[in-house]
């Protein structure tokens, strides 16, 4: 619709407020947000944009913001009365009680544990390409053969490829198992072949008999972070790139996990598995940095294992 006020034709209408659906709306909703929340006393997380800390004496928040949910966590009952008061009185909101799901997890609560879940997600994927009946896979990948980019004929369909991939990523927030299986379908989406999708169906099929499977996080008297990393040497077929993987441990409870491709070829294992190691350290550098934000500061350096005894003297002596 266009609209002309024939009194001043060269004038233009200022929004007090943003549409939804245009491209700035999202930002101008971030921004207003934004400058409500920092009038109280919180504080803007450096490491996320989307976190902000409460820390006045005994009273502490934590609230996480994606696009229009809220996850909002308090030392007190009191606290977390006073602050939704505020956020009720400015913005238009409801208040979903405990947490039990967030952003497609779900959460189930034990006596000191959480369990998180994305069967309803799952099995949603499964049931819309009809393989609910399919016989279930006992690993996501095969251990013997590496995708290749010239394996078999052109795949006919890449847009259903690609979605169903990218559905799949999502689900790797709860189910590290398949991180490694993702990251291989992933890196083929510019030049898809049929042993492509094949893969990918091996995956919905393992997923298929795995759809129990989840995350628990639980209480732990041992707060540390610990870190396990490995990495192959020259594995891709194609550009003979190394892959490396790692996951850190928060305590008992697993956190942070990743599989990726080198970007530059590795001369040696030794090589690989440094750069391996040299990642996991960047993200280890991350999380000591958030978690003292969030009031948890770790007094003991964080040990990082890995098998490779040149990567273990290069790492200790880089000179």
């Amino acid at each position: 619709m266009d609209f002309r006020d024939t009194s001043y034709p060269d004038y233009v209408c200022h929004l007090k407020k943003s549409l939804h659906g245009l491209k700035q709306a999202p930002r101008a909703w971030y921004r207003r947000f934004t400058d409500f929340v920092l009038t109280p006393g919180f504080s803007q997380s450096k490491c996320d944009a989307s976190l902000f800390v409460y820390h006045q004496g005994k009273d502490t928040i934590f609230l996480l913001l994606y696009v229009d949910d809220i996850l909002l966590v308090t030392s007190s009952s009191a606290l977390q009365q006073h602050l939704m008061g505020r956020l009720a009185n400015e913005f238009a909101m409801k208040d979903l009680d405990p947490l039990s799901f967030f952003l497609g997890i779900s959460v189930t609560r034990n006596k000191n544990s959480m369990f998180l879940s994305q069967h309803a997600y799952a099995s949603e994927i499964v049931e819309r390409e009809g393989m609910s009946s399919c016989r279930s896979a006992h690993t996501p990948v095969d251990t013997h053969a590496k995708l290749s980019a010239s394996a078999g004929d052109d795949f006919h369909d890449p847009t259903l490829y690609r979605s169903l991939a990218g559905a799949f990523q999502y689900l790797t927030f709860t189910r590290l198992d398949i991180s490694y299986a993702m990251q291989q379908i992933c890196i083929h989406m510019h030049a898809l072949k049929t042993e492509h999708w094949n893969a990918l169906k091996r995956i919905i099929c393992y997923i298929q008999g795995t759809l129990t499977y989840g995350l628990t996080l639980g209480s732990s008297t041992d707060l540390r972070l610990l870190a396990y990393t490995d990495a192959d040497w020259a594995g891709c077929p194609d550009t003979r790139c190394s892959t490396s993987g790692y996951c850190v441990y928060y305590g008992d409870n697993l956190i942070y996990w990743s599989s990726k491709r080198h970007a530059t070829i590795s001369r040696s294992s030794a090589e690989a598995e440094h750069r391996g190691v040299a990642n996991v350290v960047a993200k280890i550098c991350w999380l000591r940095n958030l978690l003292l934000e969030l009031q948890c500061p770790l007094s003991r350096a964080t040990l990082v294992y890995y098998d490779n005894a040149s990567a273990i003297y290069l790492s200790g002596n880089p000179v």
